[in-house]
């Protein structure tokens, strides 16, 4: 009998501009290369940046936008003023002409409507922070109090969201702490599997070079606590640099001290070139999964981390890096003296070995087998 080939379309919640799950949009992308990619909103500008920083040729694919890219271009760009209409955007796709749809997911992908007999695959990158567990530290960190009418919205948006996370036949979480997540918010199973960050190509460097400074690699918004980072460094007058873009961006470059140096999103070859002499990595964020601290440990940089979410998936115990004993300022100081005290102890060698488990072989077999059913 005759099998015949699914057809399979992906959808992204956005392509604004380059983060860790649009690396991993990246690596789906090239497990299905004729698969159209469906999205909320898409920048030509940010997905150059996503190709120029991840190696990944998104420019190239069919990509297909919501009735909101023919808003005009002073609302898309402060998009999130357009939030109210994402869930009715994301359910408009029309994806009837596909057998299996995966969505990458950091909100609003699950949320799209497929036919009965359309297999939808959720990669879920974290359910939705800002109407879930980050809900009043992000009005906190904002400085703001919640009027009303929108914590009457974000009753909605959990509602939506829960109902959302429904309608997926399968999820997939990026990590054992996001599969809690997944479990507690959504009170549905999920199966880990980790983003493929390892290719066998990255080039690991030596504990022998001159090592010169701190790195942090991340989007710059507020949740990633990148400002926790520079507060501290500022304090111990180490230097550190910041590579990435985000909305927190002018207000960290207010708080940055003469030892902290922003250099924006860069192309991988300038990146290799600043991972070379990294002392060390700082992960100042209680992330679902971090793929810029494996990209580090799997060139031999050690990763001083909060505690908490994934962290202790991701560098284990002390294999690849510091786990800090508190979530805070003093904190993340404290591991980063530790650090200090021990930095020729972290064998390069011994710290990418631990970093190969998260493999893009094994992420392209599971997700094939997923897809497929074989």
């Amino acid at each position: 009998m005759k099998t015949t080939t699914p057809r399979i379309a992906i959808v992204h919640d956005f392509l604004l501009y380059p983060g860790g799950a649009e690396r991993v949009l990246g690596d789906i992308a090239r497990i299905f290369p004729d698969a159209p990619i469906y999205t909320l909103l898409c920048d030509k500008v940010g997905l150059a940046k996503i190709d120029a920083s991840f190696g990944s040729s998104l420019c190239q694919r069919d990509i297909r936008q919501t009735f909101l890219g023919r808003f005009p271009s002073f609302l898309r760009k402060r998009y999130r003023f357009l939030s109210p209409f994402f869930p009715s955007a994301i359910e408009s796709l029309d994806l009837r002409d596909f057998d299996v749809v995966i969505s990458s997911s950091g909100a609003w992908s699950k949320g799209i409507v497929t036919r009965t007999y359309t297999k939808h695959i959720a990669y879920i990158h974290s359910p939705m922070r800002f109407v879930w567990d980050y809900n009043e530290r992000y009005w906190k960190e904002r400085k703001e109090k919640p009027s009303l009418v929108r914590r009457l919205f974000l009753s909605y948006l959990r509602v939506w969201d829960a109902q959302a996370a429904d309608r997926p036949d399968i999820l997939l979480a990026n990590s054992f702490y996001t599969k809690k997540r997944i479990h507690k918010y959504y009170r549905r199973e999920s199966e880990v599997l980790y983003p493929g960050v390892f290719s066998g190509k990255e080039e690991m460097y030596s504990n022998t070079k001159k090592k010169k400074y701190f790195l942090i690699v991340s989007r710059l918004s507020s949740p990633k606590r990148v400002d926790l980072a520079i507060e501290v460094c500022n304090r111990l007058r180490l230097p550190l640099i910041v590579v990435g873009d985000g909305p927190e961006m002018k207000n960290l470059k207010k708080i940055a001290g003469e030892t902290i140096r922003f250099t924006g999103w860069i192309g991988r070859k300038d990146l290799e070139d600043i991972y070379e002499k990294s002392r060390a990595f700082l992960f100042p964020c209680q992330d679902d999964f971090g793929i810029a601290p494996v990209e580090a440990m799997l060139r031999g940089i050690p990763v001083i981390a909060v505690p908490g979410a994934s962290a202790p998936e991701i560098i284990g115990d002390d294999q690849g890096g510091i786990l800090c004993d508190a979530f805070s300022l003093d904190g993340l100081a404290d591991g980063i003296r530790r650090f200090l005290e021990k930095e020729e102890t972290f064998l390069p060698k011994k710290i990418r070995l631990f970093a190969e488990k998260f493999s893009q072989k094994n992420f392209e077999q599971s997700l094939k087998k997923i897809v497929y059913g074989k």
